[in-house]
């Protein structure tokens, strides 16, 4: 009997417990509801930058990772639209991204408009230094023109804030994709990493400016990179290690393909969510 009296006393507490705690669901829903009000019903997107921002490797032709991030935010958001403005131009430096930024007012235009805006940029200048040291490349090639390169980005991105002081600016990073050509220079990864470094020192003093890394996206693909032997074989008969990757474009192996944007969109898309109280909310009256 008294083991019976416990085990009442205890589901009388438990009874009790369960009407006298409030419930969650309601207190959620309502937060949920009061903050779906005060969204905007629409907004403005603006992205800048060099051949990555273009779309360059797209075969849809549609601009590579842009649109997908915008109907991605468009549908988790439930908003009308989102309005796109795309000034991707391959080939461009830092320093020729803010010389047409500073020339073409409707960038700047769009640019104070926006309510978020992605940047691409980087990638041109690190092959200026390639190119300009093919011959005798090192690690050590890199140390003045990356200063040089975070001057610029510097210069750009304070260009871009006078223009919006509010929206948050996204910088994607670079990725190594020469490993496919040029296995054999194992530096080069360290030089993209060191060359992200750079980019993510100048984005570290800026204020609602957040840096997005592509690098292993881009570099393991959707399954990983894979090498075979079986693919190609040298003048002397002998097979060549060739490797592969599933997300670069099949006829330069430089630039994304259409799967390589879409992973690319993945990330800029989950940091654009995570600072959504950045962009998202309407502005208090």
């Amino acid at each position: 009997m008294a083991l019976l009296g416990v085990c009442l006393l205890i589901a009388g507490t438990f009874l009790v417990l369960q009407l006298s705690i409030p419930k969650a669901g309601p207190r959620l829903e309502v937060a949920k509801q009061k903050e779906e009000h005060n969204q905007k019903e629409s907004i403005r997107y603006t992205a800048l930058g060099d051949s990555l921002t273009e779309g360059v490797g797209d075969d849809t032709q549609k601009g590579g990772f842009v649109p997908i991030v915008a109907n991605d935010l468009q549908s988790e958001f439930k908003l009308s639209r989102v309005d796109i403005e795309n000034y991707g131009v391959a080939g461009e430096r830092s320093d020729q991204i803010l010389k047409r930024l500073n020339k073409e007012e409707a960038i700047q235009t769009n640019i104070a408009k926006s309510d978020i805006v992605t940047l691409t940029v980087g990638g041109n200048d690190l092959m200026k230094v390639i190119n300009n040291n093919i011959f005798g490349l090192s690690i050590k090639s890199f140390d003045k023109p990356i200063k040089k390169y975070q001057k610029q980005l510097t210069e750009l991105l304070e260009t871009m804030r006078e223009l919006n002081p509010d929206a948050p600016i996204y910088v994607l990073g670079i990725y190594n994709p020469f490993y496919v050509n040029f296995p054999e220079i194992t530096d080069m990864q360290t030089i993209v990493d060191n060359w992200n470094d750079g980019t993510e020192a100048v984005i570290d003093e800026m204020k609602n400016v957040y840096f997005i890394p592509i690098n292993d996206v881009i570099a393991s693909g959707l399954n990983g990179t894979t090498s075979s032997t079986q693919e190609s074989s040298n003048s002397e008969g002998n097979d060549l290690n060739i490797v592969k990757n599933d997300a670069l474009y099949e006829e330069d192996k430089f630039h994304p393909n259409n799967l390589g944007y879409q992973l690319m969109a993945k990330s800029v898309k989950a940091e654009i969510t995570r600072t959504k109280e950045q962009w998202l909310l309407k502005e208090e009256k």
